[in-house]
């Protein structure tokens, strides 16, 4: 998926322009009454206050943005025999799940790719690539649009928005830290603050946010595996593997550059910065946890509700 990319994207774009616009206005409420020194406590207080602010803000556009930016045709009334199928099977998992049924569409993209995201468990979106429903049979389909129906079900977004949240207080902090330590010792201004405060506190903001984002795809790569069980568990196990199996055949190629940015897989590739960067585990670890894995299926009662 692509949902962590638009996340991460959104997340570091609000926060920038906030920052922007606090320079612009001469914002300077984490002075002390000298107004030379940082005053840390109303730093603290304005870095988790504009941290998790940011963070929610990403969240409840996260939907809106996975529309436009992936172009995704979203199906009110399924107008064909797989659009049928795609609503009905999606129906099934949000009853077994015990969610409201999110919307569902396509969007255009030659390779095999699928997202899911939304503000809540219930106001989500799941989308599936052309790629996707052209390269696969439906039991394979079927498992990733279960393993999409968990993350939505895990409330995976949610939890995501918590930690970006305290990740992003931490880079408001950090960045002001080094914005006052550059205008006060290098540049030696001993009043307000200068011109070169602002651009080291927006340089700094989007540098630790990116590496800060570290933190979200190390989170993101953890709750895969449990996306993979949930949806074995919502198809069966071989289905599950048998999808990500087919997600390999086609890593195996070489990937457009629009594909690698998604980080279906890491492509084979092992350098230290692309692990870090990877918000999904290689395809080969995660059918190796499958396989190792006892699938306990849901009961009789729960897939008939």
């Amino acid at each position: 998926m692509k949902r962590i990319f638009f996340f991460i994207i959104t997340n570091i774009a609000i926060l920038l322009v906030l920052s922007i616009f606090l320079s612009l206005t001469g914002f300077t409420g984490i002075l002390q009454s000298n107004g030379v020194d940082l005053d840390y406590d109303s730093l603290m207080l304005f870095s988790l206050v504009f941290g998790m602010g940011g963070s929610f803000i990403s969240l409840y556009m996260s939907k809106w943005m996975a529309k436009r930016m992936a172009g995704v045709k979203i199906i009110n009334e399924p107008s064909n025999e797989f659009e049928k199928w795609y609503f009905n099977v999606v129906k099934k998992h949000s009853q077994i799940l015990g969610i409201k049924m999110p919307e569902i569409g396509i969007f255009p993209s030659e390779g095999p790719n699928a997202f899911a995201t939304g503000a809540s468990k219930n106001s989500s979106l799941v989308a599936l690539s052309s790629g996707l429903v052209n390269s696969m049979n439906k039991n394979e389909i079927e498992a990733v649009i279960g393993h999409e129906m968990s993350h939505i079900a895990n409330g995976d977004m949610v939890t995501l928005s918590l930690i970006q949240g305290i990740v992003n207080a931490f880079v408001i902090f950090f960045s002001r830290v080094i914005g006052h330590f550059v205008d006060r010792v290098i540049l030696k201004n001993d009043r307000g603050y200068g011109i070169g405060y602002f651009f080291t506190v927006i340089f700094a903001q989007v540098v630790l946010g990116i590496l800060a984002s570290t933190i979200v795809c190390w989170y993101s790569r953890r709750r895969e595996f449990r996306a993979d069980y949930g949806g074995a568990q919502l198809t069966s196990k071989e289905s599950m593997i048998s999808s990500l199996r087919a997600l390999e055949r086609f890593s195996a190629a070489k990937l457009p550059d629009q594909m690698l940015a998604f980080g279906i897989s890491n492509k084979g590739q092992t350098s230290t910065l692309q692990k870090l960067f990877s918000t999904h585990p290689p395809l080969a670890k995660r059918i190796q946890q499958l396989q190792e894995t006892e699938i306990i299926a849901y009961t009789d009662e729960q897939q008939a509700s």
